[in-house]
């Protein structure tokens, strides 16, 4: 009956639906089309600025660039602060239209991963350079374009955040500049919040929307971040897992020893570090650590319904890359992500290589990743995590272990929680704004628009729900293949000018 019931609301919408949305995305699409070389060079310009969120002067580079942007645009700009100067400014702005009886905050993050440049071998990450295909199917660098000459949509520009999330900013900045350009007002009143810390956790966020809770009052928060389906379809998402990330190092000797003298007598931490890992996981991928999920807040009927409907592509995505099994015991992509899940980032001990030596290390370490759901707490999946790793026979401390610690304990394994964590968010997929926000993409698509209840990735989404109590969607423009948070970070332009078009669709929308 639910599953009908949208059904049925989302025809409506789509009859009433007014022109000027529609009419929205054909202006847009015009504006980027006549200014498409320009805005291409200012992304460029907006992606060479580095903007780690560790690095205080180059993010607050970007949020200076931003504030310039938006105030040519009549926005209002403001940096919304702490007293600690080392957080990152979050950028605000807004477009107030008279008689709009309902308020839209635009939301995405202009601060982006770590980089090791020695990894990057297309270009270094902040030097964006455009491919004429992707770099690994033999994509090879082109010349921008003069600005009389056509721009080829399928196009990668590679550079870091151009897909994650600096696209995200610029898509919804340009939309608002297209259409200003051609005189359409918006039917909602839009704000924009644009964050410099997504990348570490969002550990300053909530401080900052709750000082500005009264600036910051809107009936919803539309989050750009994060690909499209693997399909290609353009998708809505009404929910993200939430994230937390744990520092976990083990111990042997407290002096590196010769392998030859102490080899098969002294332990190795790292085929201890191995073991531990291997003991969190079964042999199909399956987490088995007590408790894990328990607390899981089942799907609902409307939430299993737009599972099923979404186009399946494991297989595919299995030959894009090289795959002949995976985790999870056969279960689809789609389902797995609705799981908590367990991920290790990296781990070391000692060195391989041409540093390789005959020596048995004094540690191992791995950072680990801990994705939630809807039901799950990070703080008490932590403690299911370090109960199990107690259950291993391991003393776990918090702290470098002391000469006694070492002697009274065989096994010690120090654990710590990075700051940082957030738990998973999730709106209902009936709610009149979450079927508001599909029809105002669909207008934007030519292909039907995948609904899914959650997002694999995480964003801060809990921390602004709690904040403000709004509900928050996610409609992500990038390509699926961007190399999200590794190297080689790109974005394909059809995505970037889709993206323009999608939130000029949304700044019109019907919502009501």
């Amino acid at each position: 009956m639910n599953r009908i019931f949208c059904i049925a609301v989302s025809v409506s919408l789509l009859a009433t639906a007014m022109f000027g949305q529609a009419n929205a995305v054909l202006s847009a699409r015009e504006y980027r089309i006549a200014n498409e070389n320009r805005l291409a060079q200012q992304f460029i310009e907006f992606l060479s600025m580095p903007n780690v969120a560790s690095d205080t002067p180059n993010i607050v580079r970007n949020a200076d660039y931003l504030i310039d942007m938006m105030r040519k645009s009549e926005l209002k700009p403001r940096l919304l602060t702490l007293t600690d100067k080392t957080v990152a400014p979050v950028v605000y702005g807004e477009w107030l239209t008279p008689g709009a009886n309902q308020t839209i905050i635009f939301y995405a993050h202009y601060d982006g991963q770590p980089v090791d440049p020695k990894a990057w071998t297309v270009t270094p990450p902040f030097m964006p350079v455009i491919f004429d295909r992707p770099f690994e199917k033999g994509g090879k660098a082109v010349m921008m374009p003069g600005a009389s000459e056509k721009i080829d949509p399928e196009w990668r520009l590679y550079a870091r955040s151009a897909s994650d999330d600096k696209a995200g900013v610029f898509a919804i900045l340009t939309a608002l500049e297209a259409l200003k350009a051609k005189g359409i007002e918006p039917t909602v009143n839009i704000k924009f919040l644009f964050e410099g810390e997504e990348e570490v956790g969002s550990p300053h966020l909530g401080e900052i929307l709750t000082k500005n809770k009264d600036l910051l009052k809107a009936d919803a928060f539309i989050v750009c971040d994060g690909p499209v389906h693997q399909s290609g379809r353009k998708q809505v998402v009404f929910g993200v897992r939430g994230d937390t990330n744990v520092d976990l190092t083990v111990y042997g000797a407290n002096r590196p020893l010769h392998s030859g003298h102490y080899g098969n007598w002294s332990p190795n931490p790292a085929l201890l570090l191995a073991k531990l890992l291997g003991s969190m996981k079964d042999d199909h991928g399956n987490i088995t650590i007590k408790l894990w999920n328990d607390d899981v807040e089942p799907l609902g009927s409307i939430e299993k319904q737009a599972i099923a409907d979404a186009p399946q592509i494991d297989q595919q995505l299995k030959r894009e890359l090289g795959l002949v099994y995976t985790e999870g015991s056969g279960k689809s992509l789609l389902d797995l992500i609705n799981m908590p899940s367990l991920n290790i980032n990296g781990m070391k001990s000692g060195d391989v290589g041409s540093l390789a030596r005959n020596v048995i290390p004094t540690t191992a370490n791995a950072v680990l990743d801990l994705r939630l759901v809807k039901g799950n707490d990070y703080i008490r999946q932590f403690q299911k995590l370090k109960t199990h790793i107690e259950s291993q026979g391991f003393y776990v401390i918090d702290h470098e272990p002391s000469d006694a610690e070492r002697l009274q304990h065989p096994l010690i394994a120090k654990l710590i929680l990075l700051k940082g964590g957030y738990n998973a968010q999730r709106t209902r997929m009936d709610l009149p704004i979450s079927l508001s926000v599909t029809v105002a993409v669909q207008r934007a698509s030519n292909d039907p628009v995948v609904r899914m209840p959650t997002l694999g990735g995480s964003l801060p989404l809990s921390i602004i729900s709690d904040a403000l109590n709004v509900p928050t969607i996610t409609v992500p423009i990038a390509n699926y293949d961007n190399n999200q948070h590794a190297e080689n970070e790109n974005i394909r332009l059809q995505n970037l000018w889709d993206g323009i078009e999608i939130y000029a669709s949304l700044m019109t929308m019907k919502t009501n």
